[in-house]
């Protein structure tokens, strides 16, 4: 009786409506936009934006959507490893601006550097086993191979390398071999060999799988590496000369690579709580003082007794599969590139 009675009363308002103001504005009033999504913690709240860069897939297909960088124009360049356009180059709106790339069957990691004005493109090719530079029209400039002369490889497939960091005051390279032995190469500009460090294990100063890298450069005066433990769901800081500084506990996330963004540090986190967990990905921000300030698409930071406690999917928010990068743009806006996603394109979050 109580269910008849609010359904009459319902429809009964909808009439008072209807011949008070007429249908015209009852439609309006009725079809409201669909609600915003918007996930996050604090004043790190991001709204998902739908359908965002999505294309003809016909056209421009993805396969796994690994990174994701902007340029000095403002362009957003996506790396994925499908060799039909290995290289998408997007506007803020999502519009399709160039692509190219047919030669990148392992295309993985991507960043960009400046070199006195001009950008240049650091591609980590998990399948050839190199690292590639290349300009921003895709011309290669240089290659980098397996390391053989740190003694650590005996043939060129050992090394596979999942990303790198270029200091920005003299171009050193930074190579991290997070598929293959876990080494850390540095690099000069030129690209010689300056030195190894790290490798498989379980101490401070090894890594299981060493997936991404940062030359962290917030403090100007004392510039340090920043580098991800996956395996471990660990960030480890490190000198620029590989002495092991301090490690972060990221209880609960498979971090994949840290990006720096004014005082914070993003990552995605491609899988939580255990490898066995499909789909269970988010991003998280990190604020000036490595503590946990968001989870967007997880549940909320936590600490305890000064420690940071285990994290997990959110599982009321369900657009994140595998979340491999974020890109952060110039108007603190995020995108994220995801792998093993069903083929789909990047994901936008739009600051609110």
């Amino acid at each position: 009786m109580k269910e008849e009675r609010r359904n009459f009363m319902k429809k009964a308002s909808i009439a008072t409506i209807v011949g008070a103001v007429g249908p015209t504005l009852l439609i309006k009033k009725s079809y409201a936009a669909k609600k915003e999504t918007v996930i996050g913690h604090g004043s790190y709240k991001y709204k998902v934006i739908e359908g965002w860069g999505e294309l003809d897939a016909g056209k421009n297909p993805v396969n796994d959507c690994h990174e994701m960088v902007e340029d000095a124009k403002g362009r957003l360049i996506m790396l994925t490893n499908e060799t039909k356009n290995n290289v998408l180059i997007y506007d803020k709106s999502g519009k399709l601006l160039e692509s190219w790339g047919t030669t990148y069957p392992g295309a993985h990691g991507l960043t960009i550097s400046d070199e006195g004005g001009e950008q240049f493109l650091f591609i980590t090719d998990t399948n050839r086993n190199q690292v590639i530079k290349t300009d921003l029209k895709g011309r290669e400039v240089m290659k980098l191979d397996y390391p053989r002369e740190t003694g650590k490889y005996d043939f060129p497939n050992q090394f596979i390398p999942t990303e790198t960091a270029i200091h920005p005051a003299n171009g050193d390279i930074y190579v991290v071999d997070g598929y293959g032995r876990n080494h850390v190469m540095q690099y000069n500009a030129k690209g010689e060999l300056i030195r190894h460090f790290g490798g498989a294990g379980d101490t401070d100063d090894t890594f299981n799988c060493c997936h991404g890298i940062l030359v962290d450069s917030r403090d100007k005066a004392n510039p340090t590496l920043m580098i991800t433990d996956r395996g471990h769901m660990q960030y480890k800081r490190f000198t620029l000369d590989g002495k092991h500084i301090k490690t972060i506990p990221m209880p609960g996330s498979f971090v994949c690579r840290p990006v720096n963004k004014g005082e914070n540090i993003y990552a995605a986190v491609y899988r939580s709580t255990t490898q066995e967990y499909p789909n269970s990905g988010y991003i998280t921000i990190l604020d000036k003082n490595d503590k946990v300030i968001s989870t967007p698409g997880g549940t909320a930071p936590e600490y305890k007794d000064g420690k940071l406690q285990e994290q997990r999917k959110d599982r009321s928010f369900m657009g994140f599969m595998h979340p491999h990068d974020v890109c952060v743009d110039s108007d603190e806006n995020l995108y994220v590139p995801q792998w093993a996603s069903k083929k789909t394109y990047p994901v936008k979050l739009e600051r609110v």
